[in-house]
């Protein structure tokens, strides 16, 4: 069962918002492959071996404070990355049960959207066009700290109202995202940020598998 971090509110979950990167698609390990190169091109600190544990204990901003990135680079650093990602989509593949998810959630009569800082075409490529079609809504190349006016755009497209939205990601910049844009916050725990890092900003939810979002939104559905 996911585990409330929060009070968990009567609204029903008419629409899910996925993170793609960490939390749909199972591309840390690719990314770690990059980095190296990232950090020459754009000078910023390496990141050594025995720091990925560490840094998965920090926040999203204090990361980039940490690897020495100035702000006005992360778009630059953003369009590179996905350019680099258009041409090893193949290489990057998504996180068991995620095709099983993406299904049961429309089966419940559910929207489903995606917000995140990849490109559309990436993601689509990535998802594989059966399960990129159980996707109303996309959301992408959003800013690093950029996501909720895309949030916003996403909830006037599918007239729903951000209290019957659930937000979910890996990462503590998604947890403040959701916050500003009013709606529920759930955290995979299989993604980036540690489970520590991401509980000490109290998500309404934390999910271990896909079976727990699937259980949180079948007990917060309209039918409820």
């Amino acid at each position: 069962m996911a585990e409330a971090a929060r009070t968990s509110t009567a609204a029903p979950v008419r629409l899910v918002i996925f993170d793609f990167d960490g939390t749909l698609s199972d591309s840390g390990d690719w990314f770690l492959s990059v980095v190296d190169q990232l950090a020459k091109r754009f000078k910023f600190r390496t990141v050594k071996q025995g720091e990925v544990e560490m840094l998965r204990h920090k926040s999203s901003r204090e990361v980039i404070q940490y690897l020495g990135i100035a702000r006005w680079k992360l778009p630059l650093i953003a369009r590179h990355v996905r350019r680099l990602v258009g041409r090893n989509a193949h290489e990057i593949e998504l996180f068991p049960g995620t095709p099983d998810l993406l299904e049961r959630i429309a089966a419940m009569g559910v929207k489903i959207a995606l917000v995140t800082s990849n490109s559309e075409a990436n993601a689509r490529k990535i998802l594989g066009a059966q399960h990129a079609a159980r996707i109303d809504c996309y959301a992408c190349g959003s800013s690093l700290f950029g996501k909720a006016p895309k949030f916003r755009r996403v909830l006037r497209k599918m007239g729903v109202p951000a209290s019957d939205t659930l937000s979910i990601g890996d990462e503590t910049r998604d947890i403040d995202a959701a916050r500003e844009t009013g709606m529920r916050a759930g955290s995979v725990l299989w993604g980036y940020a540690s489970e520590e890092v991401l509980t000490a900003l109290g998500p309404d939810a934390l999910f271990r598998t896909p079976q727990d979002i699937l259980d949180y939104v079948a007990a917060h559905s309209v039918d409820t």
